[in-house]
């Protein structure tokens, strides 16, 4: 069962359209909201009139931030900065300010224009240069932290500006590395603002009734949200239910708190179930990527040594900080690289802008990071006259290595995965004219401390049920996680039955996200399979005679050497009327002395090749091959790896070409698919390889780690890498458009010079 590309166990109900997702769920009363966003970046609310609003047709309520029924109007993971609805400052535009409840969507649809805000409009600082300008408008006075989690508990905001965190580290004598040089290269890459874009767009349905509260979410963090909603209602956990249908996409725009508790303040208003579904415009003016601007400045000796490196990363935040300040310092924790240099020093800054919020994003922070520090490798690897290859493998570090003094030391073999991938694009083979090739390598540490738990009920008949809270996004975790009870049980997979997740009743789970699923969760699970199967063997030792250490599960039933019993038989001879058997099992996380407040489970890696030919008269970039790595330690299900990074690989290839979301003067000007580009099968490479990479070196079951993000980080790096070697041009600011790659052709002819 373990290695087999078995088949998704969503299958059936997907293809035949059974799958109920958020948008299928109808809860009997239901009525709807709809949100009047504000059409102005940066302003003081002087006055709302929602009296016409009020009287149309089908309105049940209009509310502003004043009226909702809450102990708590903010909420956030790290501050408390976001209201509800905007609370007397809108801070930008498509902010929320006033929410409609009708009978149908059309008639609260219909009964926005007829709300009236009166505004006046201040500063906007929709960039970072204007919000870390001398004198800029400060967008947040003081900040309440939100203490969710435990690397956060000493947010480091800069008083009077709009630096909400600041990170710092630093390592060796930085001043002593650069004197000790040959070369120093310094260098700014910049990363725009990217939108998620997943099919399905944000949805909630609320019910409040003298129980509590049961909220419908398409929600990646179902014990996070739960937490937040009971502290922001005044209620205990244990009354407040979460359910989370299927999800249609994510990729971390669904992480935290986003609409539920607006729609439950709505719903205990009227006291009827409400659903808020957002469209995909309003998604655009809800979340988005982190922009970032890095400034990277490396010393290294001339037979290639790595001696210093010096990294100022600025991350444009948004109006609200949401998960920023985590993103922050997660991400520039790993800004370095995965190098052995003894000097470092990393400064990381979140700001406040008057723009979307930034979430978490497939990555982290990292694929931002990545982009610099992985095209600066090879421009250096340029100056000195070396092979990039062999550069870094000169300063990777090996396995057993230390990262970060108190980490998780690095555990898988980075030379081992660049050599693959350089032999799987033919990095030695000669190129034709206006071809080249380029290599990227990275390193993201996953959530840590982390905690999951989970339960596995082996019912009278011998089939069996896993109780987990992990959210199915399409990332296939239902399916591996069945895998490994089937496999620790002996039963076939269609004998195993995952339930859905309904918080409240299912076990405890800290996140889907991070790529951390099939690890850490499977953990837990294989633990709660296992438990069952040491019930399962002492009972047969019981029933068959002897010791259960001499004893096998097999096919449905346990095998002894004096005969076996299939597992309805053993369960009806142990419990006589029925019963069934319960296992549990949790993974909790070592905090360690991790400057992060957790060691890493594990080191989630990437590595990529590319090979591209560009169009000098055009710019036009094509990507020919594309190898990814993916250290997968053991692949559960190899073609759900395969999967996954080719997934990922397609959305590197999205920011690294087109997608940018494009601001003037704090108004977002591509809110649509029709303006706003996403990858689409004709931009796959005409050769793609993933290679899995299987040394079972993993900490997760049967020696597995996660590969849910490591495919889309070294994307645009090793295109760029690639695109330097095909004409001699080097990109530091993405997308890479055939605009801004032809400027750059024409900016190095001698016609320009």
């Amino acid at each position: 069962m373990i290695g087999t590309a078995a088949k998704r166990v969503d299958t059936p109900e997907k293809a035949t359209g059974r799958a109920r997702f958020i948008s299928d769920v109808i809860v009997p009363g239901m009525v709807h909201a709809k949100l009047w966003r504000s059409p102005v970046p940066h302003a003081r609310i002087i006055a709302i009139d929602t009296s016409r609003a009020r009287k149309a047709p089908g309105v049940i309520a209009v509310l502003a931030a004043k009226d909702l029924p809450v102990k708590d109007l903010y909420y956030g993971p790290a501050f408390k900065d976001q209201p509800l609805l905007a609370d007397g400052v809108i801070r930008h535009a498509g902010e929320p300010v006033v929410a409609i409840v009708a009978e149908t969507i059309a008639q609260a649809d219909a009964a926005l224009p007829l709300v009236a805000v009166e505004w006046h409009e201040l500063p906007v600082v929709d960039s970072l240069d204007a919000a870390v300008a001398p004198g800029a408008p400060v967008l947040h006075e003081r900040a309440r932290p939100a203490v969710h989690f435990r690397d956060l508990t000493s947010l480091k905001p800069i008083a009077g500006t709009n630096v909400c965190h600041q990170y710092s580290y630093a390592r060796g004598d930085l001043d002593r590395g650069f004197a000790e040089a040959d070369l120093v290269v310094e260098q700014t890459f910049t990363f725009p603002m990217v939108h998620h874009y997943s099919l399905e767009p944000h949805c909630a349905i609320a019910r409040v009734d003298p129980t509590g509260i049961t909220v419908w979410a398409s929600t990646q963090h179902p014990f996070p949200v739960r937490k937040e909603v009971a502290e922001m209602f005044g209620l205990p956990l244990a009354r407040v239910q979460v359910i989370v249908p299927y999800l249609g996409g994510a990729y971390g725009n669904k992480s935290y708190t986003k609409i539920e508790p607006l729609t439950i303040a709505l719903a205990s208003h009227v006291r009827r179930p409400v659903r808020l579904a957002l469209t995909v415009e309003e998604g655009f003016k809800t979340v988005r990527r982190a922009a970032v601007r890095y400034r990277l400045k490396t010393g290294v000796r001339r037979d290639g040594t790595l001696v210093a490196r010096d990294c100022e990363i600025y991350y444009q935040l948004g109006a609200y900080a949401d998960v920023g300040p985590r993103v922050v310092q997660k991400s520039a924790y790993t800004a370095a690289g995965p190098y052995r240099i003894p000097n470092v020093r990393i400064q990381a800054y979140g700001v406040y802008t008057n723009t979307v919020v930034s979430v978490a994003f497939r990555g982290y922070g990292v694929p931002q990071l990545t982009w610099a520090y992985e095209s600066q490798m090879d421009v250096i690897a340029e100056r000195l006259g070396l092979d990039p290859l062999e550069l870094r493998l000169k300063n990777v570090l090996a396995r057993g290595e230390v990262f970060i003094e108190g980490d998780r030391p690095v555990d898988c073999d980075y030379a081992g995965g660049l050599r693959k991938a350089a032999a799987a694009i033919g990095w030695t083979e000669p190129t034709p004219p206006r071809r080249g090739r380029g290599l990227a390598c990275t390193i993201k540490a996953p959530l840590a401390p982390s905690v999951s738990s989970a339960m596995v009920r082996l019912h009278a008949d011998g089939s069996a049920t896993l109780l987990t809270a992990t959210v199915e996004i399409g990332q296939g975790a239902r399916t591996t996680l069945s895998q490994i009870v089937a496999q620790e049980l002996a039963l076939p997979l269609d004998r195993v039955r995952i339930a859905r997740p309904e918080i409240g009743m299912s076990p405890y789970d800290q996140a889907t996200s991070a790529s951390r699923s099939t690890t850490l969760m499977g953990l837990a699970v294989l633990r709660a399979a296992r438990d069952v199967r040491d019930q399962l063997l002492a009972i047969g030792a019981r029933q068959l005679g002897g010791d259960a250490t001499a004893m096998t599960l097999h096919d449905g039933a346990i095998v002894a050497p004096a005969g076996r019993c299939r597992y309805a038989e053993a369960l009806a001879a142990h419990f006589g009327t029925g019963g069934e058997l319960i296992g549990r099992g949790t993974y909790r996380g070592e905090r360690g002395h991790a400057p992060l407040g957790g060691e890493a489970p594990f080191w989630e890696v990437g590595m990529a090749a590319a090979e591209v030919e560009v169009d000098e008269d055009t710019g036009r970039v094509k990507l020919l091959r594309y190898v990814s790595i993916a250290d997968v330690g053991k692949a559960i299900n190899p073609r759900e790896c395969e999967a996954q990074e080719e997934g990922a690989a397609m959305m590197g290839i999205g920011h690294t070409f087109f997608e940018q979301m494009v601001y003037e003067g704090g108004q977002l000007l591509n809110p649509s698919l029709i303006d706003y580009r996403v990858p689409v099968m004709g931009d796959l490479p005409d050769e793609y390889r993933s290679v899995l990479v299987e040394n079972g070196d993993g900490p997760g079951p049967y020696g597995a780690k996660g590969i849910g993000e490591s495919g889309l980080i070294p994307t645009a790096p090793a295109v760029a890498n690639a695109i330097a070697r095909a004409v001699g041009v080097r990109i530091t600011d993405l997308p890479m458009t055939p605009e801004r790659v032809w400027r750059a052709i024409q900016a190095s002819s001698p016609r320009f010079a």
